[in-house]
């Protein structure tokens, strides 16, 4: 089979993830003790015994979800599971792939997405930005209300496509207020608020997207080209050095994730198969409406791994 791996983004965390997986191979905990090094914080703590609202906090959410991904990751080559032919993540996910791939070292990582967390917290103030997921209209119409209303004065842009009839906005706090009963007048079955209050790949994260650039720039990040292709966010194109995987991480910030033509893109390269590393099951599901027939799988439990690398 011609496979990918791809990694979720925030929203797929939970108090006890990974903790099967765990019970069976020692390397997970272990990861998660190298992360809690790095960061200073009992990271598999928190991950078990919550409580919720913690792992929630951005700068814990994105550290957890990378070590999560990566050690699942980790698991599969400890299996003899064979090397994917691509690897992509979501928005997050991006950079659990980057460090899966040998792009990034785990160690940067961890600490970089902890950073990469802050600075989209205090880009801006909690409360005044916001999410919502937009059921049921196509992309065009989606922008087209955005757009109406950001020339009104408000904040609000499509951010997300996350799959057909599946777009996620961001923006000021007041404006994805407006935009939920805008949507709702042009067709959208639903428009649901998320449990965030940051605008996440919306303009209004310029102030974190220059944070990071500089944080990039600094001599104790070692980026170097991957051994396996990532697929970015931003542009659906895999970076050919280092200088671009850095771009590309900045550029991904305030960029809306382009998700559907990620998929597209690898299906149109004979991927048939996309396996989901990490907690959740979240993308597979998405997948699953952008390329009809396709295999989705999702490497967090132990009789997973036995499926998938039997066959």
């Amino acid at each position: 089979m011609s496979f990918a791996i791809v990694f979720p983004g925030q929203g797929s965390q939970a108090v006890g993830m990974m903790s099967d997986l765990a019970a069976e191979h020692s390397l997970v905990k272990d990861l998660f003790v190298e992360a809690s090094d790095v960061l200073g914080v009992d990271l598999w703590r928190m991950t078990q015994e919550g409580p919720l609202d913690s792992l929630s906090q951005t700068e814990n959410t994105q550290p957890a979800l990378l070590t999560a991904g990566v050690a699942a990751w980790r698991v599969w080559q400890s299996l003899g599971g064979e090397k994917p032919s691509m690897m992509a993540g979501h928005s997050l996910g991006e950079y659990t792939a980057l460090v899966s791939a040998g792009a990034l070292s785990f160690a940067d990582g961890v600490a970089l997405v902890r950073d990469r967390g802050k600075y989209m917290q205090e880009a801006v103030p909690a409360g005044k930005g916001g999410m919502a997921a937009i059921i049921g209209l196509e992309d065009d119409q989606v922008r087209s209300v955005c757009e109406e209303l950001s020339a009104a004065g408000d904040v609000v842009q499509a951010v997300n496509f996350n799959a057909p009839g599946q777009v996620v906005i961001a923006g000021s706090a007041s404006g994805i207020e407006k935009a939920a009963v805008a949507m709702k007048d042009a067709g959208a079955k639903r428009a649901l608020p998320l449990p965030v209050s940051i605008p996440a790949h919306s303009s209004l994260m310029s102030p974190a997207s220059e944070r990071l650039s500089d944080r990039l720039s600094s001599v104790d990040v070692d980026i170097v080209a991957s051994s396996i292709p990532v697929l970015h966010n931003c542009n659906v194109q895999v970076a050919e050095n280092a200088e671009d995987i850095k771009a590309n991480l900045v550029a991904q910030l305030d960029s809306p994730v382009r998700w559907v033509e990620s998929i597209q893109n690898m299906h149109a390269q004979g991927i048939d198969t996309y396996i989901e590393s990490g907690p959740g099951r979240v993308l597979g599901g998405m997948i699953k409406r952008i390329v009809k027939g396709v295999n989705v799988a999702c490497i967090e439990k132990p009789d997973a791994f036995a499926a998938l690398i039997s066959e």
